[in-house]
């Protein structure tokens, strides 16, 4: 697993008929959560830092520069997220590092 191509998701992106729209093929996607952040929605999904929450979501495995550009068009990054890499809890327990959409400062306006 090239942990380049990762990318932990936890909103839309969860709905593989809207990666398909997107890239134009199926993506792999695992379960996973994201500890000690919560998950939330204004107009959109966001996380926010809590020490005694997890996120549940989904890593989408096999992406390419091209998906990533194209992922990041559609979060508007960077007015609406920044994409960082962030470590996550697969459900074998493995800790993995991968990219994550983190919203800008309108999720806690």
């Amino acid at each position: 697993m090239n942990d380049d191509q990762l990318l932990f998701v936890y909103g839309s992106l969860l709905n593989s008929a809207k990666r398909v729209m997107l890239l134009g093929r199926s993506i792999n996607a695992s379960p996973a959560r994201l500890p000690k952040y919560a998950r939330g929605r204004k107009r959109f999904y966001f996380v926010a830092k809590q020490a005694d929450a997890i996120t549940e979501g989904a890593i989408l495995e096999g992406l390419t520069a091209r998906d990533l550009t194209i992922l990041d068009e559609y979060e508007e990054v960077p007015t609406l997220y920044t994409r960082e890499r962030i470590e996550v809890v697969a459900t074998d327990a493995r800790k993995i590092e991968c990219w994550i959409y983190l919203p800008t400062g309108w999720a806690t306006d």
